[in-house]
């Protein structure tokens, strides 16, 4: 019965009214889910503490530089002895076996604590780097009981906390304060070579810090010239749309010109600055010798950068030419449909500001799921562990500074009670990483069901405006509105149970992708491949289920009916019309994302030369970066997902009267007892698609009625 047609009911006139409540179970577990995720929310923030990212944390768990506490005005952390770094248990623990504590400055010179001793002034300022109660001891005593460091060496801050200023001379001798030898403060002269290990042991715990802390300092820099950026985006798109909604089949034709020539100057860009680095002295480096960068700014100083950019771009331009050649007749009837959807949207003109509701909703969903990851993420407690050099039975075991005996222990002369990391052994800590899924997983439902939410309103607004025989009267006076309440107070359950399904998929990918980069670096060819088949399996099932999600949507919208019921309707419904489906819809979605490709390349290109200082009337304007990466990609992303949002609509739509045409088709058949309700503009879009598949050529189509009328009205 599925795969029959509809049959004619004298009854139907579009989006029903009188319905009731869908997928009523899904819906109680939707709010129940709701209800968990922010009891979540609130159990993070009240455990969390974000200081511990932004701050770096000294030997007895305290804050450097954090306002409002004793250590404000110490915000570097400082090493005793940054040669206890180079141990191996440094790359396990992720903490140095060595005293640290805040300090205001870093040491600029060098200086022995036997010297300092014998100097005031030099052990005035020894003891900046120093703890409390040294007056009185010796120097035995102060070195015994682990108040002062040795020596100082003369350093430099980085990422906040103090480094050797190690360099090195034109020989390759290392040098350290522009000495290559130093004296420890124990009697030895060592060679500056000996910091090198210590150094690169503790910047690698702290290098993913590092770049994150860059690309956080770029975001601060350059977050206002992104909001400009994604403003532009936004009025572009709108610009288009508005555009599309008076001159659809010129503004289409443009967007074709226009993408060709953004992509045709990017050939000549790259082009050019291959050519332009032929001179230059190492640009001839090999993309895998140089291998992974941070600063990304690198590799465009590398020729073959540019030539893969040419390559990668002149092969998007012949398929984009290549499509738009063989698909060329269909691509005129494809306008003809966004002619008729621009129509359409005339009608409900309040569904091109309706993506900036759906904005708002996704803020809120991503700022939540971020706020609590990072709370989630910080609320650890700080755990101490004894460090020592020599063999201890205690080593390495969990102390407590404020309860545990006093340090040294007897048995262990040269231990210390130090803040080794964060973590803990409460019920809250051992299901720390279930809650942390739990707010990844909320975050794809939550997501995708604001998704569906657009879709359905939209699909309902442009139902009411298909099935309405007298346009705008037989239309409701506020389309989109009467659509989200109608999906609100009726459909919540659908819309939650489709974002469910596609949610489990989504976090399934996500758990591929984690174990793919765990397995990284075996050499097991057959769960390489295994993986790989089963990430596309994934991807492509992903893309099936937002296909059927998408449909399913415009029939709940029009039937009321539930989420099950309405899939397979419109499954079957496309079934038999895939011929239309294949060449007609998806022609229509290519056209529309050229679109999406040109506002994006625009603002893009504008984007690159802006950071980048490329022009020199931008030079003293934009912001100094470490990454100008970062707010380029933010852009271009950004940009993309707002004009995928405006452009949406229009997809929304397009969709939308295809399926109510095909519903048309099966239930009317044009006589005065069963009239279309199409307009003769969209039946001769139609007819014209079956004379191309039939003929491939186009066909003269018979003169039909004006636009706005129908091709024969109910009686």
């Amino acid at each position: 019965e599925a795969c029959e047609p509809k049959k004619y009911d004298p009854t139907f006139k579009g989006p029903i009214y009188n319905r009731g409540c869908t997928d009523i179970v899904c819906c109680i577990l939707f709010i129940i889910c709701i209800l968990g995720y922010v009891a979540v929310g609130i159990l993070a923030w009240s455990q969390g503490d974000p200081r511990k990212v932004i701050y770096p944390t000294d030997s007895r768990g305290q804050f450097c530089g954090q306002a409002g506490t004793p250590l404000e005005t110490k915000p570097l952390l400082f090493y005793f002895n940054i040669m206890k770094c180079a141990s191996p248990m440094v790359l396990l623990e992720f903490q140095c076996p060595t005293t640290q504590m805040c300090v205001e400055k870093c040491p600029d010179k060098f200086m022995t604590l036997l010297k300092a001793y014998t100097n005031k002034e030099d052990f005035k300022y020894y003891k900046n780097f120093c703890k409390e109660g040294l007056e009185g001891l010796t120097v035995t005593q102060i070195l015994s009981s682990g108040l002062c460091p040795a020596m100082l060496t003369p350093s430099k801050p980085f990422t906040r906390r103090c480094f050797p200023a190690l360099g090195q001379k034109k020989g390759g001798e290392i040098t350290v304060g522009n000495n290559s030898k130093f004296d420890d403060g124990e009697g030895n002269i060592r060679d500056a070579k000996d910091l090198v290990a210590g150094v690169k042991n503790a910047t690698v715990v702290i290098e993913a810090r590092q770049v994150a802390m860059k690309i956080f300092e770029d975001y601060t820099q350059s977050w206002y010239w992104i909001l400009i950026g994604l403003v532009i985006a936004m009025l572009i798109s709108l610009l288009f749309i508005v555009l599309l909604r008076f001159l659809a089949g010129i503004m289409v034709w443009v967007m074709i010109v226009m993408v060709i020539l953004v992509i045709g100057y990017g050939i000549f860009h790259c082009s050019m600055e291959y050519v332009s680095l032929k001179s230059e002295a190492g640009s001839n480096v090999t993309l895998k010798d140089l291998g992974f960068q941070t600063d990304f700014s690198v590799y465009l100083h590398i020729r073959q950068t540019w030539l893969a950019f040419i390559i990668i771009l002149a092969i998007v331009e012949v398929v984009i030419i290549l499509l738009l050649i063989f698909l060329r007749n269909r691509i005129l009837i494809a306008i003809a449909l966004i002619k008729e959807a621009s129509r359409a949207i005339g009608y409900v003109m309040s569904a091109l500001f309706y993506p900036l509701f759906t904005f708002a909703l996704l803020s809120i969903v991503i700022a939540y799921w971020a706020v609590t990851a990072v709370f989630l993420s910080t609320s650890n407690q700080p755990i101490y562990k004894v460090f020592n050099e020599t063999a201890c039975d205690h080593s390495r075991k969990i102390c407590e500074p404020a309860v545990s005996p006093a340090f040294p222990l007897a048995e262990c002369p040269d231990s210390k009670c130090l803040f080794a990391f964060y973590g803990g052994e409460t019920v809250y800590h051992k299901y720390l990483i279930g809650l942390q899924f739990y707010n990844v997983f909320l975050f794809f439902w939550c997501a995708n069901f604001v998704t569906a939410l657009g879709q359905m309103t939209l699909a309902g607004a442009f139902a009411s405006y298909y099935w309405a025989l007298v346009k705008p009267d037989d239309m409701p006076a506020f389309p989109i509105f009467s659509s989200l309440g109608r999906s609100l107070r009726y459909h919540t359950g659908s819309l939650a149970f489709g974002s469910l399904i596609l949610s489990i998929i989504q976090i399934i990918r996500v758990l591929l992708e984690y174990i793919d980069h765990k397995l990284q670096g075996t050499q097991n060819k057959c769960t390489k491949f295994l993986l790989c088949c089963l990430k596309c399996c994934f991807w492509c099932l992903e893309k099936f289920i937002k296909f059927i999600n998408r449909n399913a949507y415009i029939m709940v919208a029009i039937y009321g009916k539930n989420f099950c019921t309405s899939a397979k309707d419109a499954f079957f419904l496309l079934m038999r019309n895939m011929i239309r489906v294949a060449v007609l819809d998806k022609v229509t979605d290519f056209l529309l994302f050229l679109g999406k490709l040109l506002i994006v390349g625009l603002v893009g290109i504008f984007a690159f030369f802006f950071f980048s200082g490329r022009v020199k009337a931008f030079e003293n304007t934009a912001p100094n970066l470490h990454y100008y990466w970062v707010p380029i990609l933010t852009v271009v992303v950004g940009s993309y997902l707002i004009a995928h949002g405006f452009f949406s609509v229009y997809a929304m739509c397009v969709d939308t009267l295809f399926l109510c045409f095909c519903e048309d088709l099966e239930r009317n058949d044009g006589s005065l007892a069963r009239p279309y309700y199409m307009s003769a503009s969209l039946h001769d879009i139609l007819s014209e698609n079956k004379a191309v598949e039939e003929t491939e050529e186009p066909t003269q189509s018979s003169p039909h009625q004006p636009d706005d009328q129908h091709v024969q009205l109910k009686q």
